[in-house]
């Protein structure tokens, strides 16, 4: 791969980074000659007592799961597993950045990042970071990876913190507004609870009490007296267990139910924000993240009214996926940077991949 790379950057020849292809629909348009990482598959390291894991790029994210959970261990952020079984790679976990229904309580994939080696556009093979915590001072280049979309360079091997599963888990269910619910999660939010995800759904459409799930993992005692203190109809955990996998992927009837000449939008706002008044928009949110994550069905023509909402919220949205009439690459699928913090970005793509051979446009238009 060293010397494809080098010879790509002489050539000035575009290369587009794969693992699974499971996130091939996510961010602006793919351009380039696919560089497949699934070759780089397997653990280079295990220390349960430590929890930490060192994973090469391409292994699947179902099989480092599988392998964690022989020790009772998790990745508690719950990366998505987009596409077929088995597509989803730990590398691609890594460049795309996304963390699943549990990021609000325990943080993102960004958080559990302790090192990675990487290829940079001069074939470089570079290592950052280590495999504890106090190795990571100064610069934290390895957490910089951390949804950048390959654009920086190619993610050879990675070493993540794991934690041990929550000895209990829970589900309450309660029928309630969407203004109820998201009063209930920031009085909650400010209580000593195990909270660890919430998703509200309003399957009628703009009128009707829709349903707000909250999950509660931890210390069977905490857990037990959350239950009995926030009340809500507690769901048997194995009945539930797929409905929370399906909200992880985007799987739920409210994601597949999406019609194909809706775009689906992504509004990160802060979490005490209330509902939002998004005129045009057709049928309610689903809102993850204790009310931090919108997410919003909507045709092309609001585009602008999403993005300046969730701006005026102290937020911002992303274009998640695009709607079927929509032309890849058509709109930018991210907010636009500030021009310091843009500049701050040109200045480290071109330092790390020089001759812009990876994933180029992957994430903005014009780099």
């Amino acid at each position: 791969m060293i010397e494809r790379i080098r010879a790509a950057s002489a050539a000035g020849t575009p290369l587009r980074i794969r693992g699974g292809g499971s996130k091939d629909f996510y961010a602006q348009a793919l351009h380039g000659e696919i560089l497949d990482t699934t070759a780089l598959s397997g653990v280079v390291s295990y220390e349960p007592s430590e929890l930490v894991v060192t994973v090469l790029a391409g292994t699947p994210l179902a099989e480092l799961e599988a392998l964690l959970a022989t020790q009772g261990q998790c990745l508690p952020f719950e990366p998505p597993h987009f596409g077929t079984s088995g597509s989803s790679t730990a590398g691609g976990m890594v460049a795309s950045g996304l963390s699943g229904p549990a990021r609000a309580s325990v943080g993102a994939v960004r958080d559990y990042v302790l090192g990675l080696k990487l290829i940079n556009g001069r074939g470089e093979h570079l290592t950052f970071g280590g495999q504890v915590m106090k190795n990571v001072a100064g610069y934290d280049v390895s957490r910089l990876m951390v949804g950048a979309m390959g654009a920086l360079g190619l993610i050879t091997e990675v070493s993540l913190k794991v934690l041990p599963i929550p000895p209990l888990e829970a589900t309450l269910q309660f029928e309630c507004t969407q203004a109820q619910a998201l009063s209930w999660l920031n009085a909650w939010g400010g209580q000593p609870l195990p909270l660890n995800a919430s998703c509200w759904v309003n399957a009628q459409g703009d009128n009707g009490v829709g349903t707000l799930y909250l999950r509660l993992r931890g210390a069977r005692a905490a857990v037990d007296a959350a239950c009995n203190a926030l009340g809500g109809e507690r769901k048997d955990n194995a009945e539930v267990a797929a409905d929370w996998q399906a909200c992880r992927d985007q799987q739920l009837p409210w994601f597949k139910e999406r019609d194909v000449s809706h775009d689906l939008w992504r509004l990160s706002v802060p979490q005490t924000t209330s509902a939002m008044d998004l005129p045009g928009i057709s049928g309610q949110p689903l809102i993850e993240w204790h009310g931090g994550l919108r997410w919003v069905r909507a045709d092309a023509a609001q585009a602008q009214l999403l993005r300046e909402a969730a701006q005026s919220a102290g937020g911002h949205a992303t274009l998640f996926v695009a709607s079927h009439a929509r032309k890849q690459g058509a709109t930018a699928v991210f907010d636009a940077l500030k021009p310091p913090l843009d500049r701050i970005h040109r200045e480290l793509k071109r330092e790390f991949d020089p001759a812009g051979i990876f994933n180029p446009q992957r994430m903005y238009v014009d780099w």
